[in-house]
């Protein structure tokens, strides 16, 4: 199909034609980049831009400095409806929902509503991988664009990891590639059809479980946003997709024609034996065989890639060692949000354990995270707004349980029930909305709890790598 023919392509051009000359409105700065990036890609456009946010400009400061000398209008402190109603294009940050009342008035004054991410794949003339996923998404991300610079690709990692690559549009090439990792939140907020450039050669669908229901509007809805990767991948493309939905007939009939099965542990892990020698988890392993895969259907060549496995970094907070801890190994998995995820991270790990787990509950079951701990778990230490309620829930399951509502003095409670042998794990499985803005802030508020009970380990501890989106 030729890109004239293409919607997609279709799209991207009209969507860039609105942009330039346009009014355009950035709804939520967001702290991660992504509204950044996109007011300095509309400005470049020429658009006039309005960036917009509840916060108010001594909430953002980072941001309002960012963007100062700018050539664009504030709106700080709350949304002004008169502002969407005039606006050619509006940029809503992903967290924001599509049925949000002042973006259905856009649409209906005849605005185009998009977000950062689909901004760049229309405007990008790389090509792309895209990466979705309940678990995993952004480790495996990370891992092929780490696997094909490896193999020799100039390669440009972003999206839901936060930063904005439309920053790095005037450096970005057609050979390039750029690594994507995408949330339900960004697919539920692309066109119809999506804008974009050129189609994505591979994408891939890590795992599909329970979280965001509350935001989908339970599992199917849910399951619907992720599909959507399925509109971004060329008609020759390949996608990958865990091998229980790739034969079910809502995945397979949105699929291109090379659909490919994995199983959960990976695919095509036998074919990868420097695998089974790279000291990584089990999950981290098959994260890797599927980054692997994508590689491979980008055509870079098996020996770079191989070669490349025992240097594979993960990203921070993924079962991350952070060294003794008077004594104590302590493990931080502060990227988890789900019991699901928590299981995953018990279950690497084996024992005796020390669990610390808490935050906002987002009503998931807590049955598989229980299971996992059978056996190798001393004692959990429940924390935040879900410590009385999941103290029970595991009480109920023959699990120890304990409470300390603020994650310090959960840390320092953890720390004094550890004993010689044990393994502390940071594993929260709930939300971190309750006391913290991010997952990665609560990780910081972890490590330095950590640092003050152990001044011996205070400078391992106190690094903690840029927050990501």
């Amino acid at each position: 199909m030729s890109a004239a023919a293409d919607p997609q392509a279709e799209a991207a051009a009209a969507l860039l034609g609105r942009v330039r000359g346009g009014r355009a409105v950035v709804m939520g700065v967001g702290r991660f980049g992504g509204g950044l990036g996109a007011a300095r890609f509309l400005l470049r456009q020429g658009a006039r831009v309005l960036a917009t946010d509840l916060r108010s400009a001594a909430e953002l400061p980072e941001a309002v400095q960012a963007l100062a000398g700018q050539d664009l209008s504030w709106a700080l402190g709350g949304h002004r409806p008169e502002d969407f109603a005039a606006a050619d294009v509006v940029v809503a940050n992903p967290a924001v929902k599509p049925a949000h009342p002042l973006l259905r008035a856009a649409r209906a004054a005849g605005a185009w509503i998009t977000t950062e991410v689909e901004l760049f794949l229309a405007a990008a003339p790389c090509r792309r991988v895209l990466i979705t996923g309940t678990q995993g998404k952004s480790s495996t991300t990370r891992f092929c664009a780490q696997l094909l610079s490896a193999a020799g690709l100039r390669v440009h990692l972003g999206g839901n990891l936060g930063g904005s690559l439309l920053d790095e549009l005037e450096r970005i090439g057609p050979d390039d590639v750029a690594a994507i990792e995408i949330s339900s939140y960004q697919l539920e907020h692309l066109g119809q059809p999506p804008a974009s450039a050129r189609p994505a050669e591979a994408v891939a669908l890590t795992s599909l479980l329970d979280d965001h229901l509350d935001r989908h509007g339970g599992r199917e809805g849910y399951a619907a946003a992720k599909r959507r990767l399925l509109e971004l991948v060329a008609p020759s493309g390949r996608a990958f997709l865990p091998e229980h939905l790739a034969h079910t007939p809502a995945w397979r009939s949105a699929a291109p024609a090379d659909l490919v099965p994995f199983p959960s542990e990976g695919p095509a892990r036998d074919a990868w034996p420097e695998l089974e020698a790279w000291a990584a988890a089990p999950f981290q392993r098959a994260n890797a065989a599927l980054a692997l895969e994508l590689a491979r259907s980008l055509g870079a060549p098996r020996a770079p890639l191989a070669a490349a496995i025992p240097r594979l970094s993960a990203p921070p907070h993924r079962l991350q060692p952070l060294g003794p801890v008077r004594g104590i190994p302590v493990f931080d998995n502060g990227v988890s949000t789900t019991p699901d995820s928590c299981a995953s991270a018990l279950t690497a790990l084996p024992g005796p354990l020390v669990w610390l787990a808490g935050g906002q509950d987002k009503g998931l079951d807590w049955s598989p995270a229980a299971e996992a701990a059978r056996g190798r778990l001393r004692a959990a230490v429940c924390f935040g707004a879900a410590a009385a309620q999941l103290s029970l829930e595991l009480r109920r399951r023959g699990l120890a349980a304990l409470v300390a509502p603020e994650l310090p003095a959960a840390t320092e409670l953890a720390l004094g029930l550890a004993e010689p042998g044990d393994q502390i794990l940071f594993s929260p499985g709930c939300a971190s909305f309750d006391r913290f803005p991010n997952f990665q802030e609560r990780a910081r508020v972890f490590r330095a709890a950590l640092a003050a009970l152990d001044p011996s380990a205070a400078q391992r501890l106190a690094p903690v790598e840029p927050a990501e989106g």
